[in-house]
């Protein structure tokens, strides 16, 4: 039986952000840099990757590490070619992190792992025989003579192998110059042809896309391209997906050309929803974004489970993108939601729902653990911002006093010895969860809870129907998880669901309707 799928996909404990998803034969393989679960930085630990089959996206499998930060030879691996000049830490950390990367199969049937480390205007190159093995060091990109073009900050690399070659794009464009940074040339995001050994450059880079000191007068003057570079042919057209100056969302361009440039066409998914139908106000927490499209391609089935005849298909496109947990911006989790193509080739902002890559609304009837809330905001609305960060090698702010946020504690008993919840909801924060399919015999709702205070159940919207009211508290429950249930009004149809504290100051682990 098939394992419904949630937002964030992979399990709770797994924090893999900056996800670039990839289907080699009938499995979907995710890329991306990898944080720690509450971390203190960007992208402390080594990559791993995980895989589904493209028919059943609930079921993801851990295939291991494939490539650590200490196999790049400028964090000391042996390597017998010439060094590329690259500048010096700022941090004053020796060992380099490894940041955003992507892969693709190349002309030779390999793969090929492309990434930049922290700090390093360079992009290293790895290559692997398998999607998901161990991916051992190639070279950096570079030109024929070895040097590396000045134009463009090599970071966040995207990659695309078809016929007509072998394109890379790249770049990073701050608002503001970090060290080593003041005289740079970053008008944008940038594109270079690869030859077939995949790492050296065989063409002059070109901006396809444009940053903030180029937008000016051009179609991404709203949105100018900020990082996170991603490329996808669906269809005729070729999406040039980024993260825009204001880092919460993913925009796009098209273009019939893998070499642009890409006319700016809009937002493809904010993590925190602004923009989508009018929002104004966040529904989540913001931070920083980043993922891709894929287009999954399944055969269509009768009502007995057969295939039909004809190999007829039903198309599925999603974005990938991520969120962050415990309050800070360094423990991103990956999530997914499904988008619609139009018939000229654009496609309109989605909202974030934490049924993901379902496809679908999840049974009502059913256990759920509350980190899969795409809706977590404090009473005041207005004073949900950003999450906190820090620069490197300085302590973390204190997170604001009003912020409920998704954490964890210690449980032996639990997946992988953790137990996910939402820590201080305090009176008016509210968590939301899209969407559930109910069949009118629902008849309670049985809530896992810590604190004193009433907690009560709404339906569709913060201002809607009232359909349960749960109170929990008492002297020996204030510090213990408590199971409390209540009978519901009856709900018939597909609807979100959101939980808001009417007083007092409550975790949340946990709900399920019966």
């Amino acid at each position: 039986m098939k394992q419904a799928a949630v937002n964030p996909y992979l399990p709770f404990w797994e924090t893999i952000p900056d996800g670039e998803p990839h289907i080699f034969g009938d499995r979907i393989y995710i890329y991306g840099s990898h944080d720690k679960l509450n971390g203190i930085s960007f992208c402390e630990d080594d990559y791993v990757c995980w895989s589904a089959p493209v028919d059943d996206l609930g079921n993801w499998r851990c295939e291991g590490t494939i490539y650590k930060k200490e196999q790049d030879p400028i964090n000391g691996a042996p390597y017998d070619g010439g060094m590329p000049l690259y500048e010096p830490s700022f941090t004053g950390e020796n060992t380099r992190f490894l940041y955003a990367p992507d892969v693709a199969q190349g002309p030779d049937g390999r793969y090929y792992l492309y990434y930049a480390l922290d700090t390093v205007n360079v992009i290293s190159v790895a290559v692997c025989d398998t999607p998901a093995g161990t991916y051992e060091f190639l070279d950096y990109v570079r030109r024929e003579d070895g040097s590396i073009p000045t134009v463009g900050r090599w970071f966040d690399p995207a990659i695309l192998c078809e016929e007509s070659g072998n394109y890379l794009y790249y770049g990073f464009c701050p608002p503001v110059r970090f060290p080593g940074m003041e005289d740079a040339n970053y008008p944008g995001a940038m594109m270079v042809r690869l030859k077939d050994d995949m790492h050296t450059i065989m063409s002059e880079p070109v901006c396809v896309a444009n940053g903030v000191d180029t937008a000016s007068g051009t179609s991404y003057e709203e949105n100018p391209f900020f990082e996170a570079s991603s490329i996808r042919k669906i269809g005729n057209w070729y999406y040039f997906v980024y993260s825009s100056l204001q880092g919460h969302e993913l925009c796009y361009g098209m273009s019939k050309s893998p070499e642009g440039p890409f006319a700016f066409k809009g937002v493809i998914v904010s993590n925190g929803d602004i923009g989508y139908q009018g929002n104004t106000l966040p529904v989540n927490y913001t931070g920083n974004n980043h993922g891709g499209l894929i287009e999954i391609k399944k055969d269509i089935k009768n009502v007995s489970g057969e295939e039909m005849a004809g190999n007829e298909q039903a198309r599925e496109i999603y974005i990938f993108w991520h969120r962050h947990t415990h309050g800070t911006a360094f423990s991103r989790q990956g999530c997914a939601d499904r988008v619609q193509i139009l018939e000229d080739g654009t496609i309109p902002q989605v909202e974030i729902t934490s049924c993901g890559l379902n496809g679908q609304a999840l049974p009502s009837k059913a256990s759920y653990r509350t980190y899969i809330a795409c809706h977590l905001t404090e009473g005041d609305r207005t004073k949900v911002g950003q999450v906190i960060m820090s620069m490197p090698g300085q302590p973390l702010p204190p997170l604001p006093e009003e912020m409920p946020y998704i954490t964890e504690e210690p449980d032996r008993n639990a997946e992988h010895g953790l137990y996910p919840y939402i820590h201080n909801m305090r009176a008016g924060a509210a968590a939301g969860f899209k969407y559930f399919r109910f069949d009118g015999n629902e008849k309670s709702i049985r809530l896992t809870l810590r604190g004193r205070g009433v907690m009560e159940v709404l339906l569709d919207s913060l201002e809607g129907q009232r359909i349960a009211g749960v109170p929990v508290g008492g002297p020996e429950s204030s510090e213990a998880w408590t199971e409390v249930s209540a009978n519901m009004e009856r709900v018939e149809g597909e609807h979100a669901l959101y939980f808001r504290v009417k007083e007092g100051n409550l975790d949340f682990a946990e709900f399920r309707i019966q």
